[in-house]
């Protein structure tokens, strides 16, 4: 049975002011959190084990998950004491179990990213091909602003280019990855190692059989304020989300993909559009919002106009339209 690791330390800078107060895969889309959208993909493929690779307040996710138990899933943490690179995350993240002699594959998920390709057909793909390492590929219309992947017929990975004005491909690593063991055993312990630059270009280099599994579905990095909005509406779609307990008062009007979380209230006449509603919140009469991120707990007056805000119960900051 395969073991999953979420990397889940990042500082999520371009995420900023959201990521101020919570880590970036715990800012909720439509109503829950990111990493929690990852562990319920990760049980589809029947993972049941997943380690989390925390670092930035990583004491956000432990009251939060607990032990996993909640979701049917064992859930360990493998918190960095500084920063390690994706390479050195997946390295301490794994020294948690008994890998060095295991089987069992190792998949790993980029924290930010939201993805409805087929885990479990990646690890049969990964299987059939005896690899070492597989990739989930997927093509976008202009590979300029990523790196990019080619692969022979087989899907064999013949190298990893950086960001070039005409790429070769336009097959990007979508950030689900298959490891062996052996693999994780090669990455330096307590070193700061890339996964992108490093191991998977040394792999290459070696004649490894490295795999690229291309699978057009859905993707999205949600890492800016407007990617994670674009995700929320995604799911919800063109109306609007409420989670259980929230109550909206008579005469609001609530629009374009909105998502509210549990336990919170909405009062009366208010209006709001594309915005992400967090638990807890107490938005007063005849409030406007749009375009905005109110954090779990916030309050806000009756008449309000909040617009392209951060708003969390101790700060009230605008956002970038980037």
């Amino acid at each position: 049975m395969a073991i999953g690791i979420l990397l889940v330390g990042g500082m999520g800078t371009r995420l900023k002011p959201l990521t101020n107060q919570t880590p970036k895969p715990m800012l909720p889309v439509a109503g829950m959190p990111v990493t929690e959208r990852q562990l319920l993909a990760a049980k589809k493929a029947g993972i049941n084990t997943v380690i989390l690779a925390t670092s930035y307040l990583s004491e956000v996710f432990t009251p939060y998950f607990g032990d996993g138990s909640k979701w049917g899933m064992k859930l360990l943490y493998a918190v960095e004491r500084e920063p390690l690179g994706t390479g050195g995350a997946i390295r301490n993240a794994a020294s948690l179990v008994d890998f060095a002699d295991s089987t069992e594959e190792f998949v790993i998920f980029n924290g930010d990213v939201l993805s409805g390709h087929n885990i479990a057909a990646q690890l049969d793909f990964h299987r059939r091909n005896q690899a070492d390492a597989t990739l989930h590929l997927i093509e976008v219309a202009d590979a300029r602003a990523f790196g990019c992947v080619p692969t022979d017929s087989s899907g064999k990975v013949l190298d990893f280019l950086e960001k070039l004005e005409h790429p070769v491909t336009n097959a990007i690593n979508a950030g689900c990855y298959i490891f062996n063991s052996s693999v994780i055993s090669q990455i330096p312990k307590d070193t700061v190692v890339s996964i992108e630059r490093e191991t998977f270009p040394q792999l290459v280099k070696s004649g490894r059989p490295v795999f690229g599994y291309n699978e057009q579905s859905y993707w999205l990095d949600v890492g800016t304020p407007a990617a994670l909005f674009q995700g929320s509406r995604d799911i919800v779609g063109e109306g609007f989300l409420a989670g259980t307990g929230s109550q909206i008062g008579e005469g609001s009007v609530i629009t374009g993909g909105t998502s509210i979380g549990q336990g919170s209230t909405i009062g009366a006449n208010c209006r709001i559009t594309n915005s992400i509603i967090g638990d807890g919140v107490e938005v007063g009469d005849s409030c406007t919002i749009a375009d905005s991120f109110i954090l779990h707990n916030s309050q806000l007056p009756a008449s309000s106009e909040i617009i392209g805000k951060y708003i969390s119960p101790t700060e009230n900051l605008p956002i970038s339209a980037q």
